[in-house]
């Protein structure tokens, strides 16, 4: 996970299957080659609410990092702009009680429509808490707001989206391994876990079939990426970005990277400081270093 940011191609590539996938849990039919075209700005072909679909998931996508994963506000804002001209409750709470169909009959009665306020605030409150482990807690959350359904419409991709959002300030690396890109070849099972969680009463099913998506979404990012060993020049990259124009030792250096020896983080830091691009004070044990701006 600690891999520099991989290229443009790839990135662009990752975000229009994220699209793809997380519109096509709600019916959207629209291939790679449409959502491509869209995303480049040109006119796409396609029914006029696909289309819409589309525009505005690369726009609510392009604002991932604008997100704040713990306002209940934000999460409003978001699913405004992912449903805007697709129906007129767009970033509000649904106004009358639902039920999820399979088929002809209902699968889940989603609880009363008065109760949905107060359920999203503690569900809100649950997410703010230090545990458990995001990985867990992103998953709990995603099930639960399917369970309570709190829109009239876009409750899918708005929970993948928020999924991911949490992912993504538990490690930027989430950006690029988007999760929502496999939900299109997993959809079936997708549904089947929820069902499944909803008559045990409890996540635990979806919680084990995120986290399955979620490494089978990192393992295809790497084969992607194909990094090659680390060197010099990327791992100073890396502690910049990290350390930024803080003073660190040679120790906070290997606690970053903790499979290098101390022979190597001397080299690493010698070549930064003769190139110019770290600074250096003082002597032995007390020995400082601070990139330059």
């Amino acid at each position: 996970m600690n891999q520099p940011k991989p290229q443009p191609q790839l990135r662009k590539t990752n975000r229009i299957r994220t699209v793809q996938g997380s519109l096509a849990i709600e019916g959207n039919t629209l291939g790679l080659d449409q959502i491509t075209a869209l995303m480049e700005g040109k006119k796409g072909a396609g029914k006029p609410r696909e289309i819409r679909e589309v525009v505005n998931a690369i726009e609510v996508n392009d604002q991932l990092h604008r997100f704040r994963r713990l306002s209940l506000q934000d999460l409003l804002k978001s699913h405004r702009i992912m449903m805007h001209n697709l129906i007129p409750s767009a970033g509000k709470w649904r106004s009358g009680n639902v039920g999820v169909l399979k088929g002809s009959r209902i699968a889940h009665m989603a609880p009363p429509h008065e109760r949905v306020p107060h359920l999203m605030k503690d569900l809100f409150a649950f997410i703010k808490k230090d545990k458990p482990h995001a990985l867990i807690k992103s998953a709990v959350f995603h099930y639960e707001l399917e369970f309570i359904h709190p829109f009239e419409e876009g409750n899918g991709r708005i929970g993948w989206f928020w999924h991911s959002l949490l992912l993504f300030h538990y490690h930027p690396a989430f950006e690029f391994a988007p999760i929502e890109s496999l939900i299109k070849t997993h959809q079936a099972e997708y549904y089947k876990v929820l069902g499944l969680s909803d008559k045990a009463g409890d996540s635990t099913m979806f919680i084990e079939f995120s986290l399955h998506i979620v490494r089978q979404a990192f393992t295809e990012f790497i084969e992607a990426l194909s990094p090659g060993p680390p060197s010099p020049k990327s791992r100073l990259e890396l502690a910049k970005t990290h350390f930024a124009t803080r003073h660190f030792s040679r120790k906070n250096y290997l606690r970053l990277f903790k499979t290098i020896s101390s022979a190597t983080a001397n080299r690493d830091l010698k070549t930064a400081v003769t190139k110019g691009n770290l600074q250096k004070t003082g002597n032995k044990a007390q020995t400082r270093f601070q990139f330059k701006p």
